[in-house]
């Protein structure tokens, strides 16, 4: 049966931009109910970085996940030919979502979350490259489960996931525009209009958290773009706040569960302030002196815009870069990785 309607066939940069959108006004309709609704079920939780420790509704990556939906059938209603892409990717994030609702729920262990995060990356499977080898295919749900975690990491402060969420799409949307990867701009403006959407509400002062559900699924969406549409050098670069951080307590504390970790301190004056017994992270490094929350979540975008603009150069040189032969000897290594095991 042929279709009712005949849509036009855009470009997929315009097509890009209409899911991005329509990501962005989805969520920003929805969040306000959403709140209300989770502040009635009691999902909420306290804002202990300020000194009154208001109450704020938790969870609100269900809002994230709700946009990214409808950016992403968008896609799919608009150029038909990348469903099968879109619908992997959907899954995906849809499965870790989930595993993001689980743990603001019931708080699972660090191991189960790892593990379950990489059977969510299985997916990814079914849109790898053809005929790579075994340990290619292992690395991809390895690869979703530890940048899941990466953006889940560094968290507490009102609006630095969400922000920092922005700036990496911003950067690998830019970055698959300046290479020509207008399919994979789909997905990463899909996000990052939902996260814009988001950020309004999640700036401070807080109306609402992000939850796991929502910072998991940041790292889910950067993995998928990076093996999707090999830009995995730009997706690295970009997540280095995300990778430094991590560093920097796993070095100083190992591997401890979340309750483990002591919050970062108030003074007097309502000022953020390192305790002086606990683990490092780079909300700490930044944190020499007290500076009142606005402040220092800034101070972390600012670290994620560099590198966000440090990977946008990597973009713009790669087309040159690639007739180097000393590279070209470094492309023929990567292939070689691709179709190992």
């Amino acid at each position: 049966m042929s279709s009712l309607i005949s849509i036009p066939t855009l470009p997929l940069i315009v097509i890009a931009l209409i899911c991005g959108i329509l990501s962005f006004i989805s969520t920003r309709l929805v969040m306000p109910w959403l709140i209300g609704k989770l502040e009635q079920a009691e999902i909420i939780g306290k804002d202990i970085h300020k000194s009154s420790r208001p109450i704020v509704a938790e969870m609100g990556g269900i809002g994230i996940i709700f946009g990214f939906i409808i950016g992403i059938f968008a896609g799919i209603i608009l150029f038909p030919v990348l469903t099968f892409q879109l619908v992997v990717v959907l899954l995906v994030v849809l499965l870790v979502g989930i595993i993001g609702m689980v743990d603001d729920l019931i708080v699972l262990s660090s191991k189960e979350k790892l593990f379950l995060l990489f059977l969510a990356g299985i997916p990814l499977w079914w849109v790898a490259p053809p005929n790579v080898g075994l340990l290619y295919m292992i690395m991809i749900p390895i690869a979703v489960s530890i940048t899941s975690n990466l953006t889940n990491m560094l968290a507490g402060l009102n609006g630095i996931e969400s922000g920092l969420g922005v700036i990496s799409m911003t950067s690998l949307t830019i970055s698959c525009i300046i290479l020509g990867k207008y399919d994979v701009a789909i997905i990463s403006m899909t996000m990052l209009g939902t996260l814009l959407a988001f950020l309004y509400y999640n700036k401070y002062p807080a109306k609402v958290f992000p939850g796991d559900t929502g910072t998991l699924i940041i790292g889910a969406t950067i993995a998928a773009i990076a093996f999707i549409g090999r830009v995995k050098l730009i997706a690295f670069i970009v997540l280095l706040p995300n990778i430094i951080d991590a560093a920097l307590k796993f070095y100083s504390a190992g591997v401890m569960e979340r309750q483990q970790h002591n919050p970062t301190q108030l003074n007097e004056d309502g000022k953020l302030v390192r305790p002086e017994q606990g683990f490092k992270s780079l909300i700490r490094l930044v944190l020499r002196k007290p500076v009142d929350e606005k402040t220092a979540v800034m101070m972390i975008w600012g670290i994620g815009i560099i590198f966000g603009i440090l990977g946008i150069i990597v973009a713009l040189l790669m087309p040159g870069v690639t007739h180097d032969q000393t590279f070209a000897q470094f492309i023929h290594l990567k292939d070689y990785f691709y179709y190992l095991g």
